[in-house]
């Protein structure tokens, strides 16, 4: 199924007058048919406030007419219920009312706050008297006349002689439309610039006028068996629904377009690796026996202790054996624990295929870890006689020509590397098992170039995470990978004590840190990225990163005051890599005691001398990621501690970390995460690769019998080639390759092929 490479960007045609947009955007003709309006870039569209649009929707990604459309509201408030302003006496203070009446007085004054004036406007019906009271908003009495019947929705205050209503949403009943009040009203994500008001009249425009250019993608028997109403019925109805019943069914039709387009994909790319061949790496037991006794001993002697693998291992290592011996290529996910013997599992792979004549590459997301891994499989693999290279975009000149050439002739038998493992100049005589670890941080498309260099043969793949997934989202999403779970802790692991602080009661949590900094002992300080998604009309999106760095800094500062004469390192994503790296190899080396940053020293470096682990605003992290973070301690021989900082009183946020201070099993946090939280990113999503979905919501079981749903329709619509074939599919395959559905079709989803 040939899925396209991005959306193709449509050509624009001759403008009939003066655009609003760039000079490089011509305006769409006048006669543009609705379906040409919807492939034109919103600068040169011709929609209502054009120039306001061009200038902000960009930042929230949108760029065509189709972006905006698609731009789906991210909740609704329910203005339906009229009053008679008579009746207002009797509403509780501080509900929100709608009224429709008509506006008998209208005027601006100053108020106490220098600059800001406020518009008041005198509302009346036959039943009585209202005021409606706007701050700073002068557009509101060039909206409104006297005069004029309007309806108005907002906050009730009962002060003075006559009942209030604050900052109200108001729209002229003119017998046209009526967008923001009085109505089920839609909530959108907003940026810095651009109004609620302006965009849903935006939106309102660009339907009218390019919504019956929606081709319907999917077949009559596909939408008559799962009950699904139109596309275009459905795009409407998930701005401007007549009511919550409309709304729930455009919704699902669009969450189950969702889940096809993702099962359709992992089909496609499960039939397509069913046809191609891989090297067949048969091993007998002796070879087996021998691989796993050299990777144990390398084991015990990096730990300094004797220990064996665990049942999970042993398992894994048994089934990623039978899999290399068989021509279908390997696919397998590896998820367990940060600590639980990932990298043992992967060495004995990789050894496997290196002794069996072949090459197996380990791609790695960063020059740190990549070095980290190169040193460890040495260390695993050291009596095995099994060469082992390193190749990273850090490397001088005279170094990574070695390494190239020891790929080139197939001398390395074992290839660990970051990027530079996909650019052109790298090529592998016998590629024969691609691990990929923390396979969420690598597109289809760059573990697609790695799978390339093995030739005309297929390469096994290995992908590896830290990130264990809900098992009920597995049954949905992983049909087409075969998973080995690493449930079993390893013998000896020091045991990690998690406690729940409040903000101002942290004095004895640094005095701990300045204790274990003078036993030579490093604590880690997280901060969130905290991003901003706000109604108001004038509040911009704040950057995640930026904020995250910001935030990260000014911490980093305090606390280099504050636990002076302490060394204090800062990192975070706005870095550059290798400055990153850089601090990260400090805090490594003993040259720093304590590293403030965001989640990126989730992923990180193994350093068995740190010994805490503070997360503040603890609240805002999903559980996941939590017990990532608290893994970065814990991996020597001391005993360590967690800090989870938090002074919210949302009961649904304690229940959470309390759930964290109460177990360390990843895989029973993950199935409690999803149990406790709403809707919205499940604490797997962000980390393991998946798509986010825009509409769908596998916490929902209605949506989940979507899934599955989606599912059969996809093994019966993809061929065995991987391909949708025939006229009956054609708009589907236009859809997933330029269309709203481009993004999932296209998307890191977990089966990575």
């Amino acid at each position: 199924m040939p899925l396209g490479q991005g959306r193709r960007r449509p050509a624009a045609t001759k403008a009939a007058g003066p655009s609003d947009g760039k000079a490089n955007e011509p305006a769409v003709r006048l006669s543009a048919t609705p379906a040409e309006l919807l492939d034109a870039p919103i600068a040169a569209s011709g929609l209502a406030a054009q120039g306001v649009l061009r200038r902000t929707l960009p930042r929230l990604g949108v760029t065509t007419v189709r972006d905006l459309l698609f731009h789906l509201p991210r909740r609704y408030e329910d203005l339906r219920e009229m009053r008679r302003i008579g009746d207002l006496r009797t509403v509780a203070d501080g509900e929100t009312v709608s009224v429709r009446a008509t506006v008998r007085d209208l005027r601006v004054e100053p108020t106490f706050r220098r600059r800001v004036q406020r518009t008041i406007a005198r509302l009346v019906d036959e039943s009585g008297e209202a005021e409606a009271v706007w701050f700073g908003r002068r557009y509101i009495e060039r909206r409104i006349s006297v005069g004029a019947t309007v309806v108005a929705s907002g906050r009730l205050r009962q002060r003075g002689y006559l009942p209030t209503l604050d900052d109200p949403d108001v729209s002229v009943d003119d017998g046209g439309t009526i967008l923001h009040a009085g109505r089920i009203v839609p909530v959108y994500r907003l940026t810095a610039g651009l109004t609620a008001n302006r965009l849903r009249a935006a939106i309102r425009d660009a339907l009218d006028r390019a919504g019956p250019g929606f081709t319907e993608y999917l077949a009559e028997d596909v939408r008559r068996s799962e009950r699904l109403v139109g596309l275009v019925a459905a795009v409407d109805a998930a701005h401007f629904p007549p009511s919550f019943e409309v709304r729930d069914g455009a919704l699902r039709r669009l969450a189950f377009d969702e889940l096809l387009s993702l099962q359709i994909g992992m089909v496609a790319r499960r039939r397509a690796r069913g046809r191609s061949r891989a090297p067949v790496v048969a091993t007998d037991d002796d070879v087996d026996r021998r691989v796993r006794a050299g990777v144990l001993a390398g084991l015990r002697r990096r730990i300094g202790r004797t220990v064996d693998f665990t049942a999970d291992q042993d398992v894994a290592m048994t089934a990623v054996r039978g899999d290399l011996g068989r021509a279908e290529a390997m696919l397998r996910l590896l998820q367990g624990d940060v600590g639980s013997g990932k990298t043992a599992v992967a060495a004995h792979a990789l050894a496997l295929v290196a002794l069996a004549g072949r090459q197996g590459a380990l791609l790695a997301p960063t020059d740190l870890l990549a070095r980290q891994h190169a040193a460890t499989i040495v260390d695993l693999v050291a009596d095995l006689g099994v060469p082992v290279a390193l190749l990273t975009a850090s490397l001088p000149a005279q170094a990574r020509r070695e390494a190239l050439g020891s790929i080139a002739s197939g001398d390395a038998g074992i290839v660990i590397g970051t990027h530079a493992l996909l650019s052109e100049g790298v090529s592998f005589a016998a590629l024969g098992l691609a691990v990929i670890d923390e396979q969420h941080r690598f597109g289809v498309e760059q573990r697609r170039r790695l799978e390339a260099k093995a030739g005309s043969d297929a390469p096994h793949v290995l992908l590896m995470t830290a990130t264990p997934i809900p098992r009920t989202i597995g049954q949905v999403l992983y049909a087409d990978l075969d998973v080995s779970d690493l449930r079993t802790p390893p013998a000896g692991r020091v045991p990690i004590r998690t406690g729940i602080r409040r903000a101002d009661n942290l004095e004895g949590t640094w005095s701990k840190v300045r204790e274990e900094a003078a036993a030579g002992h490093r604590t880690f300080v997280v901060v969130p990225r905290i991003g901003v998604d706000s109604d108001a009309d004038d509040e911009d999106l704040t950057d995640d990163e930026a904020s995250g760095a910001v935030a990260a800094a000014a911490e980093a500062t305090r606390l280099a005051g504050s636990l002076a004469p302490l060394r204090v390192g800062l990192v975070h994503g706005r870095m550059r890599s290798s400055e990153r790296d850089a601090v990260m190899s400090r805090f490594r080396d003993g040259e720093l005691d304590v590293l403030v940053g965001t989640t990126v020293v989730e992923v990180g470096v193994d350093v068995p001398e740190a010994t805490m682990m503070i997360v503040e605003d603890a609240d805002r992290f999903g559980l996941a990621q939590l017990h990532q973070l608290r893994g970065r301690v814990g991996r020597g021989t001391v005993e360590s501690f967690c800090v989870l900082v938090s002074d919210s009183a949302d009961p649904l946020a304690r229940a959470r970390l309390t759930a964290l201070a109460a177990t360390r099993d990843g895989f029973l946090l993950a199935e409690q995460d999803f149990a406790l939280r709403r809707e919205g990113d499940v604490l797997g999503f962000a980390q393991s690769g998946l798509p986010r979905l825009r509409v769908a919501s596998l916490q929902r079981d209605d949506h989940r019998a979507l899934a599955l749903a989606a599912r059969t329709i996809a093994e019966r619509l993809v061929g065995d080639d991987g391909e949708l074939a025939g006229a009956a599919n054609a708009a589907l395959v236009a859809e997933m390759r330029t269309g709203w559905l481009a993004r999932l079709a296209q998307a890191e989803a977990a089966s990575g092929a």
